[in-house]
């Protein structure tokens, strides 16, 4: 989460959010998985964190499908470490997706011209998939065996539920009624 220090006001939005909202509507308080989707949020704030993977010749990978490719040893992965990270990646990413912006999701499954790979992809399995593989590493490996990939990958439709919530908060603080009302209280 390089860049947005935790001080700043949009972690600290995001992540009262979060833990507003995985409390409240889900009575899910687990500080570890609350604390880690504040960070993806801040994270993917920046588009170019949504595709830091880069293939070979350094092109950035934009499609699930190819992201998958990336990280399998048979495959390009070139590493136990690429395919570590790439697996992470696709976790986030899809997890990112599938809650903030389920729209983009269902289109992709839903168009009529295959645009891309990814309409044929399941995005919450694929998530909860590579999330259990990071939750696999040997815990003598770098950045190895954690409960934490464990969790996100075992409560992977929940997460989804709850960065729905998440994201409708969000909306409702573009509302122009919303601006409006806080205008007038804060001058």
């Amino acid at each position: 989460m390089a860049g947005v220090p935790r001080t700043h006001p949009l972690f600290r939005l995001l992540t009262e959010l979060v833990h507003h909202n995985f409390t409240a509507h889900l009575g899910w308080p687990d500080t570890e998985v609350m604390g880690y989707l504040s960070e993806v949020l801040v994270d993917f704030v920046h588009v170019d964190r949504l595709y830091r993977i880069r293939d070979a010749r350094g092109r950035r990978v934009e499609e699930v499908a190819e992201m998958l490719a990336e990280g399998d040893l048979m495959h390009r992965a070139d590493s136990l470490e690429r395919e570590r990270t790439v697996h992470k990646h696709i976790g986030d990413y899809t997890l990112f997706m599938a809650g903030v912006f389920p729209e983009f999701v269902r289109r992709l499954r839903a168009s009529k011209i295959l645009i891309s790979a990814d309409a044929f992809l399941d995005y919450v399995q694929i998530g909860k998939r590579s999330y259990r593989i990071v939750s696999e590493f040997p815990s003598d490996f770098a950045g190895g065996r954690s409960p934490l990939f464990r969790k996100l990958s075992e409560n992977f439709e929940l997460c989804v539920f709850g960065l729905g919530y998440v994201r409708r908060d969000l909306d409702r603080l573009r509302d122009p009624r919303f601006q409006a009302v806080k205008g007038r209280l804060l001058g």
